[in-house]
């Protein structure tokens, strides 16, 4: 049987469901949707360079990849390329004829760094080092079991903090663009990172059909948004933060626990059961903080980098 690689399709759902199959399969600690897919490839800022690969055989979605240029990067020549093969299909060439089309795509587009997450798994780090990617910064994958777990109790925001939510800013969500930029750009990463496009970010995060604004905790304090806690729910019990930060003059005062409790708590009493997030190796402090609340690790990704040219 002959594997091709080819553009996924996003008028044809089941293609879509395929593709999110695969990647369920051989990810299943980050959670995807026919809708999540479709909003990333509608988004007008990644169109000229976002691609979304499939590797199909007889008929069959076992191979998908995503691939675009970093764009909230202010170093030219950043691109990604995540490449998963279903577990059970492995070994058809699948992987490796999808890393090729990816890497034609974007060295046409002017890239000259390839980062690459990489399941840490000897048969994934040896795939990637024959094809010329090195290794570089590890991230674990961390689960809570949401049904069961123990919650440290609420605590009362310190004096001057307000607890909200997102949703309180539906109106206007600049001051959280502005917290997201300051918090972002120090998370621990081979790429830096520089929010500046609020269109962008409006258009790529604030309107993901996964985030929940209810369920989104944010610390105010002085009048403007100074912690958050940002959750993405699937409406199927399935709960994952996808960033927990804190504008630099208030670190130090325990407000990422404030809002990650708080959420957490919510999530429970909206019937959520399982809770996932991630951080890098290098993030120490968030690491303890979930540690606190009783995640586990589960899961390590190795990210890999190969120099064009």
């Amino acid at each position: 049987m002959t594997v091709i690689v080819r553009d996924l399709r996003p008028d044809a759902t089941p293609e879509i469901e395929g593709f999110i199959r695969v990647r369920h399969a051989a990810l299943p600690y980050i959670f995807f949707s026919p809708e999540s897919v479709r909003h990333a490839l509608s988004l007008p800022h990644l169109r000229d360079h976002l691609r979304m690969l499939v590797a199909e055989e007889d008929g069959e979605i076992i191979g998908t990849a995503q691939v675009s240029l970093a764009q909230d990067s202010p170093e030219p020549g950043q691109g990604h390329l995540n490449v998963y093969v279903h577990p059970t299909r492995t070994g058809r060439g699948a992987g490796a004829l999808l890393v090729r089309a990816a890497e034609e795509h974007l060295a046409a587009h002017g890239a000259t760094h390839l980062y690459a997450w990489v399941p840490d798994e000897p048969g994934n780090r040896a795939f990637a080092e024959r094809h010329g990617y090195r290794p570089s910064r590890s991230a674990h994958f961390l689960v809570l079991d949401l049904a069961r777990a123990e919650l440290p109790p609420l605590q009362a925001p310190p004096p001057g903090v307000e607890l909200r939510t997102a949703a309180d800013f539906a109106d206007d969500p600049r001051p959280l663009f502005a917290l997201d930029a300051e918090a972002g750009s120090d998370e621990p990463s081979d790429i830096e990172t520089e929010f500046t496009d609020y269109d962008a970010w409006v258009a790529e995060y604030w309107t993901h059909p996964h985030l929940d604004l209810e369920l989104t905790s944010v610390a105010v304090a002085d009048g403007r948004p100074v912690a958050f806690s940002v959750a993405h729910t699937n409406g199927a019990g399935r709960y994952g933060t996808g960033m927990t930060g804190t504008a630099r003059a208030y670190r130090g005062r325990g407000l990422a626990k404030l809002v990650k409790n708080d959420s957490l708590h919510r999530a429970h009493a909206a019937g959520y059961t399982e809770a996932y997030t991630g951080n890098d190796s290098d993030n120490g402090p968030m690491l303890a903080i979930n540690k606190w609340f009783g995640y586990e690790i589960r899961a390590t990704e190795v990210r890999h980098v190969r120099v064009l040219g």
